[in-house]
């Protein structure tokens, strides 16, 4: 499987990365290992978490799904075979979204803790701190690098300014600089990244992993009207998705995944894999059916009229 470079990082990623959200939510330590086995045992090589997953569940305080990774990494030996990507800047019970160098200096030692090892191979800013001179946090994680705890930096969910002044700061002063972005982006969702951040990251060679990849599900072909969505938890978030765009995206997805005997899933993930500067979708899975399912996009190749069906049928 060919693997992609992450930014100028050195770095490589298989084109589909696991979100490891659900380790410790909705997937128990036992099922969680099958998941890493499979994963890995096809050939896939990179697991995104981060050190609030999964704080939103009852009886959780975040740092679960890193938890289980490092008794997997532990118990199975594949520290040097796999890319770990984890997050720090995430509310974890101060109030706010801390990227201070304080905080970073005492969430990279709770994350080596629970992960059981002594590097990060990729260590992201989670969210703005709007508190922090992004100076003071790109210090801090530039001490990381320089002590070997972390190997390359990225950003989530910040802006194209927002990314842009980081990379100027970096440059300026001599620091470690992100080598990728993680948006959200999709076949649905495309302005989250299409536009100056993605064309940003196409100029500074960053890479982009990208989250949401199957629109909570809406790009998975399982949901083909509001009715279906009836007794989902996930009607409040995708009713407004079946306007006209909506429809007209689901009903191209089947049809291409029709002439290539794929799912409309798969196709998703195979249009997201062509899209510029974008190295590898996250994707979960809580099952090894679902999860083999998933892997499989990697095997679709969609010809130059798929692409262009599907980016013109899903422009805004």
């Amino acid at each position: 499987m060919q693997k992609r470079p992450l930014g100028h990082s050195g770095l490589s990623t298989a084109p589909l990365v696991f979100g490891g959200n659900v380790f410790g939510w909705t997937a128990d330590k036992v099922r969680s290992f099958e998941l890493l086995d499979a994963f890995v045992d096809a050939g896939f090589n990179a697991v995104d978490t981060a050190d609030a997953y999964s704080i939103w569940a009852p009886g959780h305080s975040g740092g679960e799904s890193e938890t289980i990774i490092g008794e997997w990494l532990k118990a199975r030996g594949h520290r040097d075979d796999v890319l770990i990507l984890t997050k720090v800047g995430s509310d974890m019970g101060q109030g706010h979204n801390d990227l201070s160098p304080g905080w970073i200096e005492k969430a990279v030692e709770d994350s080596l803790r629970r992960l059981q090892t002594d590097y990060i191979d990729l260590y992201q800013s989670h969210w703005p701190d709007p508190n922090t001179p992004q100076e003071e946090t790109l210090r801090a994680l530039n001490r990381l690098v320089e002590a070997g705890k972390v190997r390359a930096l990225g950003l989530s969910n910040h802006s194209a300014e927002a990314t842009a002044e980081a990379l100027a700061i970096s440059a300026r002063e001599g620091l470690a600089a992100y080598q990728t972005v993680q948006p959200h982006y999709n076949l649905y969702s495309r302005a989250t990244f299409e536009g100056p951040l993605q064309d940003l990251a196409v100029e500074k060679g960053l890479s982009a992993i990208t989250y949401f990849s199957l629109e909570s599900g809406f790009l998975s072909g399982k949901y083909r009207s509001v009715d279906d969505l009836q007794g989902s938890p996930r009607v409040a978030a995708l009713t407004n998705h079946f306007d006209e765009r909506g429809s007209r995206i689901l009903a191209t997805l089947r049809a291409v995944a029709e002439r290539n005997q794929a799912t409309s899933a798969q196709v998703s993930l195979a249009w997201l894999m062509t899209r510029p500067a974008v190295a590898a979708p996250i994707v979960s899975a809580t099952t090894l059916s679902q999860l083999s399912d998933t892997l499989k996009a990697v095997e679709v190749k969609l010809s130059d009229q798929d692409i262009a069906e599907l980016t013109e049928t899903s422009q805004a």
